[in-house]
């Protein structure tokens, strides 16, 4: 691997630090090479704090050493004001000479202006290191703003037989298909992405959290699909553990709100689109969460709410565990097609990772 390459690779990795904390900004990773040897390293702090330039550069020792370094950054460095100052000024501050960037932000906020301020100041710049590999790293950033919709992530476990749950059930509970360890994937995954979704007959089946509790992390925004809106307030996911977002049908329903029938609670609130337009449900929905800001979310289930995704070909990843267990009758997988990305064992499941190419 080349020198470039081999410090850019080092920005990728420090960025993933601060998967899950930074958004609305990029997790983005810097690192700061003076003689062929590191002297600094930083990544994006939570939302509110330091950009990944600034914390690589205030962790250098020598200061005095900055002009005559290479800083390293896993996306372009930004060139405007927002909750801090433009990371570019401050590179230019300190006179740093050469700046390798790993790909340029798309975001209409920097969108090159960043590169064209430090050539400007006489820095030498080169652009598209790993170019292919940051974009990667930045996919929930890059959808976002290029796509106006979230990163979509579908996730489910299913049987050896290839049902997602049981014909009927005893209790109101979820039936496990998989083991603890997955499990507890499943949670990390939540503390990573901003917003989990569901359909209204999920949370009737299993009356779920969906929080993070195995894990150690910030709980995703709930997003439930209740067309009808028939789903008791009572349940666990309009509790005061996170956000609840509620999407309903448009007719009838936003009367019913006009009038009165439903009161906004702390942490839960209500947005409409149209059901009945079956070709667009998806659409719609990805349409309310990028006017909330979300930039990515694992949709859970059930069965018809990750189809509807599935069909309107809504989707980027697909999360899908293979439990050592047999239903032989009761709800069926979904039906989707898409090239492989990596398949592991965790104990005695199975996980397949694919890509909505």
């Amino acid at each position: 691997m080349k020198p470039h390459e081999t410090f850019i690779k080092r920005c990728l990795q420090i960025a993933e630090n601060g998967l899950g904390t930074t958004r609305p900004n990029p997790m983005v990773g810097s690192v700061i090479v003076y003689n062929n040897q590191i002297i600094g390293e930083g990544f994006t702090s939570a939302y509110g704090g330091n950009h990944a330039e600034v914390n690589a550069i205030n962790s250098v020792k020598d200061k005095s050493l900055l002009k005559k370094a290479t800083l390293y950054v896993s996306l372009e460095p930004c060139s405007h004001f927002g909750k801090t100052p433009p990371c570019s000024d401050l590179i230019i501050k300190h006179q740093i000479p050469n700046v390798v960037i790993g790909c340029k932000d798309d975001n209409s906020l920097v969108a090159g202006k960043g590169i064209e301020k430090l050539k400007n100041a006489g820095c030498n710049v080169i652009l598209g290191v790993l170019e292919s590999e940051c974009k990667a790293h930045h996919k929930r950033f890059f959808t976002f703003h290029n796509k106006k919709r979230p990163y979509i992530i579908l996730k489910w476990a299913e049987t050896l037989d290839g049902f997602i749950a049981p014909e009927t059930k005893q209790e109101q509970k979820p039936v496990w298909i998989t083991n603890a360890f997955s499990r507890q994937l499943v949670h990390k995954w939540r503390a990573e992405e901003q917003a989990i979704l569901v359909g209204a007959n999920a949370v009737l089946q299993d009356n779920p959290h969906l929080t993070v509790r195995d894990w150690t992390g910030q709980n995703p925004i709930r997003i439930v699909l209740d067309k009808e809106r028939m789903l008791s307030k009572e349940l666990r996911v309009f509790n005061n553990e996170a956000e609840t977002l509620v999407i309903c049908n448009e007719t009838e329903n936003r009367k019913k709100i006009l009038e009165g029938d439903v009161q906004k609670i702390n942490n839960w609130h209500l947005e409409f689109i149209n059901f009945n337009l079956k070709t667009a449900v998806a659409q719609q929905i990805c349409e309310v969460l990028f006017n909330h800001g979300i930039q990515s979310v694992i949709i859970e289930g059930g069965s018809q709410t990750l189809q509807t995704f599935i069909d309107e070909a809504l989707w980027d990843e697909a999360r899908v565990f293979t439990g050592n267990v047999l239903f032989q009758s009761g709800v069926k997988a979904p039906r989707f097609s898409g090239p492989l990305i990596s398949e592991e064992k965790i104990s005695t499941d199975i996980l397949k990772i694919y890509s909505n190419d």
